[in-house]
């Protein structure tokens, strides 16, 4: 079923983890393996040119492949007996070396990691292009005043800058994440039947270093067949980013509530439509990002759960990674791309945040009248007092600068030139603009 696609993912990432792409992956493992065994004077050198010459995905029949590989348990067995098949057309001495002192799990391990490799460089673009969307917006709007909301109640004033600065901090985090964990993860998988290479009779570690540096891959201490913390690690990588993603998204598509009004995705032809009410803007990429955060946590917790792998190679619990870890993949590159594409067109309402401020009749300024009646006449008694002028306030419907006026304990403690300043939502902004320049300063990191 591929009608979802285009919502979920998108075309580039979708040709990485094609068919065709996954079988590629394979033959590079095979055609490198060659190579770097003819290299070591472990096969000749003239047997792994003519493997290495048959190693191109378009040869070989995918839909065979994936019959055989009902029967075989994993892609590889019927690939190499086709690869091995092809050599012989043309070499039959040199069909004998075809994935000479490997293994399946070498090439399919391998082969995912190229592919894996291919997709972290689209998310690495689309992550630079998403910090440079949230830094621009962050800045623009540092003093665009809107209203801080706590479990989903209007609490105090903060700025639009500051809201985004905390997006914008989380993704960068999410950067560091992938840099630092890149190299380890993209490890060679090469150790043969039980990860000892023991059918190279001590050429193994020479020939595994040549087959690393041919395909750019990490030299891991030691084969890990069995050992999968390294895909768990790029699972749980993507699920984190995908929970970010949808942090964002939440609160996006909050703020774009009819009765909020503060920011809407932007329109197009045929985008964020109704079938039945032509009025609506509905934020169609927030609702993308949002299923991403919901369905990849569970897959995540699949590739957890298949972590405990049985002594030398695992039973099921390799398997179940092969279509889960292409999924988390894509449906989180997929979510990020669709917000990467949104974002710098995000309408901002300043007008309307502007006015929401005065939504709950000035209760949002009770914290900063408390806090400055406190060093007038202590702490308690002035949240006491400015908690009973806030109850009178909603009581009567009336603004609570009006009800602070009348009350007869403020009188000699704050003027009404003091309220004034108090209930102006600019002078209760806190360290706001200070933390929005030090999120943004962190983008120097990303761009030397």
């Amino acid at each position: 079923m591929k009608l979802y696609d285009e919502l979920f993912s998108y075309d580039e990432l979708d040709r990485i983890f094609c068919d065709e792409s996954c079988v590629n992956g394979l033959l590079r493992f095979e055609a490198a393996l060659a190579l770097a065994e003819g290299r070591a004077g472990v096969i000749p050198q003239g047997a792994a040119q003519r493997i290495a010459e048959r190693c191109g995905a378009e040869t070989f029949d995918l839909a065979a492949i994936a019959k055989e590989a009902a029967h075989s348990g994993n892609i590889a067995i019927p690939l190499v007996k086709m690869l091995t098949e092809a050599v012989a057309r043309q070499d039959k001495d040199a069909a004998r070396f075809v994935h000479w002192g490997a293994t399946s799990q070498d090439a399919v391990d391998t082969g995912f990691l190229l592919q894996l490799r291919d997709a972290l460089t689209l998310v690495e673009k689309d992550l630079a292009r998403l910090t440079e969307a949230l830094a621009t917006l962050a800045g623009l709007h540092r003093t665009t005043v809107v209203v801080a909301r706590t479990w989903m109640q209007q609490a105090l004033p903060t700025t639009f800058g500051f809201v985004v600065a905390g997006w914008l901090d989380a993704i960068l985090r999410q950067r560091r994440r992938l840099a630092e964990l890149r190299p380890r993860v993209l490890s060679l998988q090469f150790g043969g039947a039980v990860g000892t290479l023991a059918a190279l009779r001590g050429d193994g570690p020479e020939v595994a270093r040549v087959i690393a540096g041919e395909l750019q891959l990490t030299l891991p201490a030691a084969p890990w067949h069995a050992h999968r913390d390294r895909v768990a690690e790029i699972a749980t990588f993507f699920g984190l980013l995908a929970g970010t993603l949808g942090k964002i998204t939440r609160d996006i598509s909050l703020h774009t509530q009819t009765e909020v009004g503060e920011l809407f995705e932007p329109t197009g032809q045929g985008h964020g439509g109704s079938s039945s009410m032509p009025h609506k803007r509905n934020p169609v990429t927030c609702a993308v990002v949002l299923a991403a955060s919901t369905r990849v946590p569970g897959l995540v917790s699949a590739i957890l759960s298949a972590m405990p792998q049985e002594q030398q190679r695992g039973l099921g619990g390799w398997h179940a990674e092969w279509e889960t870890v292409p999924q988390i993949v894509r449906l989180s590159a997929g979510a990020l791309h669709h917000l990467t594409e949104m974002l710098p067109h995000l309408e901002v309402n300043a007008k309307r945040m502007w006015q929401n401020l005065e939504a709950t009749d000035g209760l949002i300024f009770a914290e900063a009248v408390s806090v400055a009646l406190a060093d007038r006449i202590g702490k308690m008694p002035a949240h006491l007092l400015v908690e009973t002028t806030c109850k009178k306030s909603l009581t009567e419907g009336r603004h609570l600068k009006d009800v602070l006026l009348e009350e007869p304990g403020l009188h000699g403690h704050l003027t009404a030139a003091d309220l004034d300043s108090l209930f102006d939502a600019k002078n209760y902004l806190g360290s706001s603009d200070e933390f929005v320049e030090r999120v943004i300063a962190q983008m120097n990191e990303f761009r030397h």
